[in-house]
């Protein structure tokens, strides 16, 4: 069975977002993103995608099929799904899970089989799991830059001990694979 990876590109002060909840300063080229071994590698394993809400919602929902990174099932934790359904196609497709994220996590273990599962951006997402014990590893992209306030990743997460697996620097960030120690 694949893992439970929580991703996140943080500022070197630890936020996901700015003051006004802007993330511009942290992808500033996205091209040399997806060319990054890191992203290529999450690619090439992940079979299942759990997003938050507003994460899903930073884009046009009918753009990422065929479009986004991840091409798999995406599960959105929401309270509220959208009226109308974006396009899906035969290799992503979306499932609004309304009933929390261990409820999320499961679904996409059973769509990811044995590929894993990545929780893409959303701090609150990505804590919410932390503190129910459902992540494995944890992918942290350090983006050279230091936004001085906003949304931080750690703000309302339970303590973690982490073990470094490895640390892979490409041009404008160093991506961090962390082992969270359970128990």
């Amino acid at each position: 069975m694949g893992k439970v990876i929580g991703g996140m590109t943080i500022s070197l002060d630890g936020f996901v977002e700015d003051r006004d909840g802007s993330v511009s300063r942290l992808y500033p080229d996205m091209e040399a993103l997806h060319q990054t071994e890191a992203l290529k590698e999450a690619i090439a394993t992940t079979g299942a995608v759990v997003m938050g809400r507003r994460t899903f919602a930073m884009g046009d929902a009918d753009w990422y099929a065929g479009n986004y990174e991840f091409q798999v099932p995406i599960f959105v934790v929401t309270h509220h799904p959208p009226e109308k359904m974006p396009r899906q196609d035969d290799k992503l497709t979306f499932t609004f899970v309304t009933d929390g994220v261990e409820s999320a996590i499961r679904q996409a273990k059973a769509a990811a089989g044995e590929r894993n599962v990545v929780i893409v951006g959303g701090a609150s997402t990505t804590q919410q799991c932390l503190r129910a014990g459902l992540v494995d590893e944890l992918e942290i992209g350090i983006a050279p830059v230091v936004l001085g306030g906003g949304k931080a990743l750690f703000e309302t997460s339970t303590a973690l001990q982490l073990e470094k697996i490895r640390v892979l620097d490409s041009p404008g960030r160093t991506d961090i694979r962390y082992r969270v120690v359970k128990g």
